[in-house]
């Protein structure tokens, strides 16, 4: 017999799944809160609880997937490792491109002469010297590197000579652009080796946790992680360049809605702890998105399903907002739940809001909680603020008002939520769901509690925010379906084939949608609706959802283990290795072939080709072996561009790429 294991750590839950291989049948799954910062009780919890429930032995899993929307909710938040951008050859104006940036915040930029020219030639030499000095005064607490040159992807050798002097000096982990794509458009290459750099430490940590947890049980299965086009990928390779995990969970929840329903056309939502993401499902596969992932306010170059991510989820904030008639807002920041808050520290929180509910005066902290993410003393790196507050945390969770004693701590506790190393806690639609009797993982009384104390708000007209703590309970509720309503809209607009001539997020909230989901009919008759089912998914997607589809006057499938869909994606998917390269006219009589190893020139577009083909095949063949695929199907596509110079077709460039694909190898006794 053979068993498959598939799982998921999301922001909230980690999940697992057994499937038999035989009868592609879900044969147990289990769950456990993801855990931090020590993520493997999480992964440790879950597996074990799917095993036994299974009751199988460990030796019978003979394969492993994991997929993780822990890369994807970093970059909407805004967290992850502290790195320095090492832009070489570039000039100020493109550091202000593609939202670089903004991308990079407040961490350190180390510019360089250098880089290379469009044909792959040196523009200016590579300043090392320069680079060895100002590596030496960066700051303490910078986790990684990313390394970025001018036309990198026609010669990569200047990236490769910064990264040996990185990885000699400091020993921390570096990310050369070219090794994430073979595109053009240094800036948003940058963009993308700076968030890979960013989400290292935290992929990694990931793996090795459910690494070290299937080696405790006996489990000796290869371990893959999904990527974000939803193929699988080895655990090797995920650690090196974890920004392709970046809609990982997304990309294995597609592959889940279509193993659970067999639709073949659908939009497929699927709501977590910490966003919404929405994708097309046409003819049986995602769409795959042609400018590079978005995520958040990032557009990548990482190949990706065409995933709209929404800060949506169960764990939203809840804003109260006097500029809006229904006087709620949620996201986009996740924050920890009260009723789950309250199975951890009941004292605090029961202890807090009893006393809050004595008095007639409101709570100055709003009844907000901060939590430490570290397990024993605080993080290196603090400054003098960040460490006063730390200091505070040092013995767990505490009030908010004790946390931050001034006005001026304000920024410090943001900077210390936005690296991960604290989380807050406040009202959630998860807490919404507890107070109605939808949810009861958690405590339902806490819940009550505080959203009677949320409750006593006032608005922008000096009413209370709502008379009870139910009324209140189903306004959140009532502004998911809202929420969730408008991330479909926005993703059905963007998907139709019809040029509305208006954005999608401007369509989706236009008086004329919203008169025709209400069926207006006076003088004008209206009305919208989807024409296609809607796959809901997520472990709160059945609290949620029924008033979603009523909403858009479509069929709302929530199907069996729709909660646990992710883990099921990940491990039913096929590895995909892909390959880039270019070949480019370099003069009269001569072409260059721009190999991994740099320009290499040829007489004749034809041996370029060849030669460029050979060294990408062996290297997406290299990439299927060790991801466990024995003989994989190759597919090789080149696009040519070419010019009619006196009557006679001139080489300009062909851009070639090179798809390996097969199941990786299922292990048997």
């Amino acid at each position: 017999m053979a068993y498959l294991l598939g799982v998921d750590t999301g922001g909230t839950y980690t999940d697992a799944v057994v499937i038999d291989d035989a009868t592609q049948a879900v044969i147990a799954k289990g769950k456990a809160l993801t855990s931090r910062p020590d993520l493997s009780i999480g992964v440790s919890g879950a597996i074990d609880a799917a095993l036994a429930e299974a009751q199988i032995p460990a030796n019978q899993v003979s394969l492993v997937s994991l997929s993780t929307t822990l890369a994807t909710n970093a970059l909407v938040e805004g967290q992850g490792g502290r790195v320095a951008l090492i832009f070489i050859g570039f000039d100020d104006a493109e550091f202000e491109r593609n939202g670089l940036k903004d991308a990079l915040g407040g961490d350190p930029l180390i510019t360089l002469a250098g880089g290379h020219n469009h044909a792959g030639s040196e523009q200016a030499p590579l300043d090392l010297g320069k680079l060895r000095s100002e590596v030496a005064e960066l700051p303490e607490g910078i986790t990684g590197f990313a390394v970025a040159s001018h036309f990198a992807t026609r010669n990569p050798a200047h990236e490769e000579s910064v990264r040996e002097v990185l990885r000699e000096v400091t020993g921390l982990p570096v990310t050369c652009s070219h090794e994430l794509s073979s595109a053009l458009g240094g800036p948003k290459r940058a963009l993308t080796a700076v968030l890979n750099a960013r989400l290292i430490g935290m992929i990694d940590r990931l793996i090795k946790a459910c690494e070290a947890h299937l080696n405790a049980v006996g489990i000796t299965a290869r371990l893959m992680v999904v990527r974000g086009d939803g193929a699988l990928i080895s655990a090797e390779l995920a650690r090196r360049k974890p920004i392709e995990t970046i809609l990982s969970g997304p990309a294995a929840s597609i592959e889940g809605a279509r193993w659970l329903t067999d639709e073949t056309t659908a939009l497929v939502s699927d709501i977590g702890g910490t966003t919404t993401d929405v994708c097309l499902l046409r003819d049986g596969r995602p769409q795959i998105d042609p400018q590079g992932a978005r995520v958040g306010p990032y557009r990548t170059m990482v190949e990706a399903v065409a995933m709209r991510t929404f800060g949506l989820g169960g764990d939203s904030e809840v804003h109260v907002d006097a500029g809006l008639k229904i006087g709620l807002r949620l996201g986009p920041r996740r924050i920890m739940p009260i009723s789950l808050l309250a199975t951890q520290a009941p004292e605090l929180v029961h202890g807090v809001y009893d006393r809050g509910l004595a008095s007639d005066l409101p709570m100055i902290d709003g009844g907000r909680f901060v939590i430490p993410l570290w397990s024993d003393t605080a993080p290196d790196g603090l400054d003098k603020r960040e460490a006063a507050i730390a200091e505070r945390l040092r013995s767990g969770p505490i009030r908010l008002g004790e946390a931050v004693t001034s006005r001026i701590e304000g920024p410090a506790l943001g900077r210390l939520v936005t690296r991960g190393l604290v989380i807050e806690a406040g009202v959630t639609p998860a807490d919404a769901a507890h107070m109605l009797g939808l949810s009861d993982s958690w405590d339902r009384d806490a819940a009550h509690k505080a959203l009677t104390l949320f409750a006593r708000q006032r608005t922008g007209g000096g009413d209370k925010l709502a008379e009870t703590p139910e009324a209140l309970a189903r306004m959140i509720i009532d502004q998911v379906t809202h929420q969730t309503t408008d991330c479909i809209l926005q993703s059905a607009f963007s998907e139709d084939g019809r040029d509305f001539e208006l954005p999608a997020a401007e369509l989706a909230r236009h008086p004329l949608t919203m008169a025709g989901l209400d069926a207006h009919s006076d003088i004008v008759n209206t009305q919208v609706s989807l024409a296609v089912p809607v796959i809901g998914l997520g472990a709160s997607a059945k609290s949620y959802y029924g008033a979603v589809g009523d909403r858009l006057g479509t069929t709302m499938k929530v199907p069996d283990h729709a909660d646990v869909a992710n883990a099921i994606g990940a491990v039913v998917g096929h590895v995909t290795m892909q390959a880039k390269g270019t070949v480019t006219g370099a003069g009269l009589g001569r072409v260059a072939a721009h190999l991994l190893s740099g320009p290499q020139n040829f007489v004749e577009a034809d041996e370029a080709l060849a030669a460029l083909e050979e060294e990408l095949r062996a290297s997406v063949a290299k990439d299927a072996a060790a991801s466990g695929v024995d003989d994989p199907q190759f597919s090789v596509s080149v696009d040519k561009k070419s010019a009619e110079i006196e009557n006679a077709e001139m080489f300009i460039s062909a851009d070639m790429t090179v798809l390996a694909r097969g199941r990786p190898r299922i292990a048997t006794e």
